[in-house]
């Protein structure tokens, strides 16, 4: 949902709960969409999964871009929390993606890695093993938000880890990185449906290729720290891989998939990957920084990632998860 896409024939609203979602709420829900919903007109409602998953398919009374859609989606969301929590005196957890109903099962993917595909800012636990971790948290958290510039701050950054032991890199990875909920299935199963999967870091190539290998993505991307003598020199190789590197790899990816743009699926969280979750067909904020979030057609706040594979409409039953 990179640009407006004109007037749509259909679109689907999914909503995605943790719990919480059954027959009774959903059909409030799916009344007060059918007679306040002025985007559209209501046609279908379908479960992907019981309690879990719904899709609202309506006729579009508009053009849509991807603030539109973001904002339908969050209008909505809100809309349905008042209604559990007024009617069913429920907390719902609940996350709702707006997008063109042709074309929703994607052909390419492209994640960024830290706290999007794993659990950490993998220079960030580093700096933890130096005792620097606040002051280069710091400066990860401000470039994630757009206040700095990317390969200024990741330069700034890695000059501070100057003459740690390489090992530190493997004991980092074995102690601190966890896999991110929902990654594994997601990847694996939009792989075995035929989708080409690039992991996108601008994080190091020493986390990035075994993060990917153990999520199953087809390769990864990412940056090279410089060590010489078994110790980090302070350096990051060039090119730096930042925002228009995740872009390229993005259309890398859908050429060599043989698909359009608008078949991609991109997730991020930082402003470093705002340009290729703008270009991608849905481009998803995950957990995201506000100017992300503000900025990309679809958000996750509350689901894991598996979210994304309910976003193109596939049941648990036939996810691949191992």
């Amino acid at each position: 949902m990179s640009a407006n896409l004109g007037r749509w024939s259909m679109f689907t609203a999914t909503l995605i709960a943790e719990r919480n979602l059954d027959d009774a709420l959903l059909s409030d829900i799916v009344h007060e969409f059918d007679t306040e919903c002025t985007a559209g007109r209501l046609k279908t409602v379908d479960w992907i999964d019981q309690d879990r998953a719904a899709d609202l398919t309506f006729d579009p009374a508009k053009d849509f871009s991807d603030k539109d859609c973001a904002e339908l989606a969050a209008a909505m969301q809100q809309r349905a929390w008042a209604i559990a929590k007024g009617g069913f005196g429920r907390e719902l957890a609940m996350d709702i993606i707006v997008q063109p109903t042709a074309g929703r099962e994607k052909r390419a993917l492209v994640a960024d890695m830290d706290s999007t595909m794993i659990t950490v800012e993998c220079i960030d636990e580093l700096a933890d093993y130096a005792g620097i971790k606040p002051e280069i948290a710091a400066i990860t958290e401000a470039a994630m938000r757009g206040e700095l510039d990317f390969e200024a701050a990741l330069d700034a950054r890695v000059r501070l880890l100057k003459g740690m032991d390489a090992s530190v890199i493997d004991r980092c990875l074995a102690e601190r990185v966890g896999i991110m909920p929902g990654a594994r299935a997601l990847v694996r199963t939009m792989r075995a449906r035929g989708a080409r999967c690039v992991l996108v870091s601008g994080g190091f190539t020493r986390f990035a290729e075994p993060v990917a290998a153990e999520i199953g993505f087809d390769r990864a991307i990412a940056n090279v720290l410089e060590i010489e003598g078994r110790r980090l020199t302070g350096a990051v190789r060039r090119p730096i891989v930042g925002a228009e590197a995740k872009e390229r790899a993005l259309r890398e990816t859908v050429a060599e998939a043989g698909v359009g743009l608008e078949s991609a699926l991109a997730v991020g969280d930082g402003a470093n990957d705002l340009p290729m979750i703008r270009a991608a067909g849905l481009g998803v904020a995950y957990r995201a920084k506000p100017i992300v979030a503000a900025a990309a057609g679809a958000r996750i706040e509350h689901s894991d990632l598996s979210a994304l594979l309910y976003a193109q409409g596939v049941p648990r039953r036939e996810w691949v998860t191992s």
